[in-house]
């Protein structure tokens, strides 16, 4: 089996809308793939109504959280989208997204860069708007020569001279919430120190303790030995090891099932999770 747990759409920050990245997915010989849009899941009514037969979806999203001055970002899956208290913690990240990217066009002004607002939301589209866009907008401009390359202390990095906070979720309160929602919890691409200051060990240790269930391990920004030292500390800890493509569409060059995760982790992710189940593929619309 192929297996892919970390995707995005156009219903976040992905160049794909959910039915097309479906179809894709389907296309690279995928067996399995994950929607985690960010802090959404209006993805998933589309994904599911084109879910071409063959391929199973896992319903899911990346959840944007925040551990002493550290923005991390936490893999929820199979939780139910409708659970009151998840549900009002994701509305109220995505409710702090508008102002956030604003005050990041108004620094970008400050520093000289002539993006828009209007430029911003038109990348944007129906997605829920974040960095990302920002970053599209910077390259449209000529201004950086990749979104990676937006992504640095000179612009929009954690600390950049354009970087605006938003609200972001405690890691420890949204294990909780995910859990109590019937989900499973991974950690996403945690030694990803090019994007920014990363999460000391010993808070991964604490998070396990505190139910986490795995870490994304086989992850585009991760080095070797990086993956390596991850799969020590998760044997460690007896946490879950996936692996993912972490795919944007045209926004980043990984490929759909570039990373992936072994068939037996996704089988134990299916059997603790009680809030959704993994949607089989009919054929599609």
């Amino acid at each position: 089996m192929r297996i892919d747990l970390h995707t995005h759409s156009t219903a976040s920050d992905g160049t794909d809308t959910p039915a097309e990245l479906v179809r894709n997915a389907a296309a690279a010989g995928l067996d399995v793939v994950a929607l985690t849009d960010h802090d959404t899941t209006r993805g998933y009514a589309e994904a599911i109504a084109a879910l071409p037969e063959g391929l199973t979806l896992v319903t899911g999203a990346e959840l944007s959280c925040r551990l002493d001055g550290v923005s991390m970002h936490m893999l929820a899956y199979l939780f139910d989208p409708e659970e009151a208290e998840l549900l009002a913690e994701r509305e109220l990240v995505r409710d702090d997204r508008v102002p956030r990217a604003r005050g990041m066009v108004a620094r970008l002004n400050e520093l000289g860069v002539p993006v828009t607002w209007e430029q911003v939301m038109r990348i944007a589209g129906d997605g829920s708007v974040g960095r990302p866009h920002v970053a599209t907008a910077l390259v449209e401009l000529g201004v950086v020569p990749t979104v990676g390359d937006a992504f640095t202390q000179d612009w929009l990095a954690d600390g950049g001279r354009a970087h605006v906070e938003k609200h972001e979720t405690d890691p420890f309160e949204a294990i909780r919430l995910v859990k109590a929602a019937g989900g499973v919890t991974v950690f996403a691409h945690p030694g990803a120190g090019k994007r920014g200051r990363t999460v000391p060990e010993s808070a991964i240790v604490e998070m396990a303790a505190a139910g986490l269930d795995g870490i994304e391990v086989d992850h585009m920004d991760h080095d070797e030995e990086t993956r390596a030292g991850l799969r020590g500390l998760a044997a460690d800890l007896g946490l879950l090891v996936t692996g993912s493509s972490d795919y944007h569409g045209s926004r980043k060059t990984v490929t759909l099932g570039e990373y992936r995760t072994d068939p037996e982790v996704y089988g134990e992710i299916t059997r603790r999770a009680t809030g959704a189940f993994p949607v089989p593929g009919t054929g599609g619309v």
